[in-house]
């Protein structure tokens, strides 16, 4: 079993799982720049995944009592992924993958064009009846939340329910260990979630003008419990997370459905198996004898026996995991590989032929403007594993065979 890197600070410790992956000295920097606020209860826990990212850390997970720091949940609320196993295998796909690959891409918007604006490809033009439904549900608490925040009301809101966005998130069929088909995929709470956090993140720099200086990194302002916008903040957090999760459900009930009406498939069943889980996400937990708030920032809940998903990269394999429940993890694991290098870095050193031999056998784009996301720029996901032993068991191994990517 793999134990965790002791950091020291000076205040609460870092408790990271690092053993035998690459940690950026920047990111470990970002870990001792929150274990100094005196929010924090007891330490801040480091997943194998841990990268660099703006104000807090990605792959960590900070307990805080009576307050919430913004900027650690980050501007894509709820982000996670969804995973459901189908009763076909893989001799029930067609050798040629490319058809399926365009139907995903036609019943779910994906990617972005004119900035956002009018005629967006990744935002419906005319809402389908299923998405209508639950913007419906979802619609009366929204309204709350911009009667106090009017600044929030723009862009698109409902028209992104049921699309995928872009950047590293994707829609994947995969294969596990006994040749069984998966449908998976990543996405969040879209440009609300966005309008939402970068919202929040000003107002907490706002509030606590007098005291940025005191703080170690000004994008690490919190609200504090009875604080003017704290609750503000925590219903507008929740509702954020459940789009995003209803936004998942829409795009896999549209993904299934699409392959029931594809020609040449066979009739077949899913959800013998299904995860839905967040990875950037504050919920309020009970650790270590204290209810506290805990942000997973690139991190997935682990606790005893609960089901989570760690993907790989566009090449490499994905994981379905169960948690062991480890306290000094605050009940979390890693929510994927995690960046080597970043996205600049990744399109100066690749080139498409790289991507292609990175990809082969997979049907996907290998075009240029992927190449942030091609797999070499990422870390190598079974040293991820490797490293979170204690936190994790493995139940399926996933590889894909059609990756879908705005």
């Amino acid at each position: 079993m793999t134990e965790p890197v002791i950091i020291e600070t000076g205040r609460a410790p870092i408790k990271a799982w690092i053993q035998g992956v690459l940690a950026d000295p920047n990111a470990i920097k970002q870990l001792q720049n929150v274990a100094l606020l005196p929010i924090v209860h007891g330490h801040v826990a480091a997943m194998p995944d841990v990268h660099w990212g703006i104000g807090a850390t990605v792959g960590s997970v900070i307990p805080t009592k009576g307050a919430i720091i913004p900027a650690a949940v980050g501007v894509d609320i709820g982000c996670g992924m969804m995973a459901v196993r189908t009763s076909m295998t893989a001799s029930d796909l067609p050798d040629d993958l490319k058809g399926i690959r365009s139907m995903i891409e036609r019943v779910v918007p994906h990617g972005r064009t004119n900035h956002g604006g009018k005629g967006d490809r990744g935002a419906w033009a005319n809402l389908p009846a299923r998405a209508e439904t639950a913007w419906k549900k979802l619609r009366p608490d929204y309204e709350a939340i911009i009667e106090k925040h009017p600044r929030l009301d723009r862009g698109s809101t409902g028209e992104h329910l049921g699309t995928l966005g872009g950047g590293n998130h994707f829609i994947e069929l995969c294969l596990d260990e006994a040749q069984r088909v998966w449908v998976m995929l990543h996405s969040g709470s879209r440009g609300v979630g966005n309008r939402i956090g970068t919202h929040f993140i000003e107002l907490a720099k706002k509030d606590m003008k007098q005291h940025l200086h005191n703080l170690p990194d000004k994008d690490l302002a919190y609200f504090t419990e009875g604080a003017e916008h704290f609750d503000d903040y925590v219903f507008a957090v929740s509702w954020a997370q459940r789009f995003a999760r209803t936004n998942r459900d829409l795009m896999m009930a549209a993904i299934l459905d699409g392959l029931a009406r594809f020609e040449g498939l066979p009739k077949f069943t899913h959800g013998e198996v299904a995860v839905n889980c967040h990875h950037n996400y504050v919920a309020q937990e009970e650790h270590f004898g204290a209810s506290v708030f805990v942000t997973r920032k690139g991190a997935v809940r682990a606790g005893l026996g609960e089901l989570g998903i760690i993907p790989g990269s566009m090449g490499a394999k994905s994981f379905i995991v169960r948690g062991k429940g480890n306290p000094d993890s605050f009940h979390s694991c890693s929510h994927g590989a995690g960046r080597a290098l970043s996205r600049g870095e990744a399109t100066r050193r690749f080139t498409v032929e790289d991507h292609e031999k990175a990809t082969e056998g997979i049907e996907c784009r290998k075009d240029r403007d992927v190449i942030d996301e091609t797999p070499m720029a990422y870390k190598d996901i079974d040293a991820v594993m490797a490293a979170q032993s204690s936190l994790v068991e493995v139940v399926h191994t996933l590889k894909q065979v059609v990756c879908v990517k705005g």
